[in-house]
């Protein structure tokens, strides 16, 4: 079967694989223990915390270790409802993932806002800075590329204009890491990240956190990540992950990504009878979110199943819910097309031969449901 589900979860990457079984033997002690074992491991997670940042673009300092994008964004939107007042507000994108819509209703009750987006499924600038003349939220959260349509947000913009009005600002950046260089990521006050989304295992992210004052831990326990974070730091998911980072960083500097995303662009001149989302926007390089012919999107992905090809009606984290994706209705996009929506997310290692084939089998079951 091809895979074409990447940006719901990716597989391990060769590097990520043997940097986590050469952690596991290398680092068996608990980074926190007092003795030399202990501080082998600290070492190795400190580097990592380095090699991280230097990619972002801040201090090491900054870098919380976590379990994953879900858990650093409920660790903002928890830190947030400790220190803001009682009245101030969190302003979210109407496209962002699921993991930061129910985080902000959960602690924000009544005081959040949805931000508009344009048909073209991207965030409206104009209505942004309309509403910051009449009110100034406790914080802004913006994704850098949405997860369902592969669209690229104007997160530099949101962050500067925030910076302007001295908001904090929260960039999920869980699909942009590991397929568009990092740099300059580490300007935003809070940026949240995971390894599966590049290759990397399932379980481990992180978060880059403000340089000044305390992040109040959701998480409580032990004083790991100063405090930030309880628990003990999973060291070989950390090493594995900065080892598949590295990887992608390293060809993202080659320029391959330009040929994957010619293979991509000829996938999609060669769909017939189809209706591309966001069409001549600015999108990730491995990303189409197409409106396809036929009655439901369900028929299209259990067909393209049994064809040999996985792909995927949206975020994974909103799979079974009846409810159409909340990105395409922010979008306009009627609930009856919103129902014949399939993504199609390739990954590093998607050669132009499995986009072709891909194309033939799309082009095929259309014809069957036509």
């Amino acid at each position: 079967m091809l895979y074409f589900d990447h940006n719901a979860t990716t597989p391990l990457c060769d590097s990520a694989r043997e940097a986590w079984g050469a952690a596991t033997e290398k680092y068996v002690g608990n980074p926190s223990s007092p003795h030399r074992i202990g501080a082998r491991a600290e070492r190795a997670m400190t580097e990592a915390r380095e090699q991280l940042a230097g990619f972002l673009g801040c201090s090491p300092l900054d870098i919380v270790w976590t379990s994953g994008a879900t858990e650093s964004t409920n660790l903002v939107l928890h830190h947030c409802a400790q220190v803001l007042d009682g009245d101030e507000e969190v302003w979210i994108s109407s496209i962002e993932h699921p993991c930061v819509i129910e985080s902000t209703r959960t602690h924000f009750v009544r005081r959040n806002k949805t931000l508009p987006v344009t048909p073209e499924g991207v965030l409206d600038m104009d209505a942004l800075r309309e509403a910051l003349k009449e009110q100034h939220p406790g914080l802004i959260a913006v994704m850098a590329a949405n997860n369902e349509t592969g669209i690229l947000q104007p997160w530099e913009e949101v962050q500067q204009l925030c910076a302007e009005h001295r908001i904090p600002f929260f960039c999920d950046a869980a699909q942009w890491v590991g397929k568009l260089p990092a740099k300059g990521l580490g300007v935003c006050d809070f940026v949240s990240g995971c390894a599966h989304k590049f290759g990397g295992p399932q379980g481990v992210g992180f978060l880059k956190c403000p340089p000044n004052g305390a992040v109040h831990s959701q998480l409580v326990g032990g004083l790991q990540e100063e405090g930030r974070r309880a628990g003990t730091e999973n060291v070989a998911g950390i090493l594995s992950m900065m080892a598949a980072l590295k990887e992608r960083e390293s060809q993202l500097a080659s320029g391959s990504v330009q040929e994957k995303e010619a293979w991509r662009n000829a996938f999609v001149m060669s769909l017939v009878g189809a209706r591309i989302l966001g069409k001549g926007q600015v999108r990730l390089w491995n990303t189409v979110s197409a409106l396809l012919p036929g009655d439901c999107r369900m028929r299209w992905v259990v067909k393209l199943d049994k064809a040999g090809f996985a792909v995927s009606t949206g975020s994974a984290c909103s799979s079974g819910k009846e409810t159409p994706s909340h990105v395409l209705m922010a979008m306009g996009i009627a609930k009856e097309d919103a129902d014949r929506v399939v993504r199609f997310s390739s990954g590093w290692e998607t050669t132009a031969e499995e986009w072709q084939a891909l194309v033939r089998g799309v082009n095929q079951v259309a014809g069957e449901l036509a």
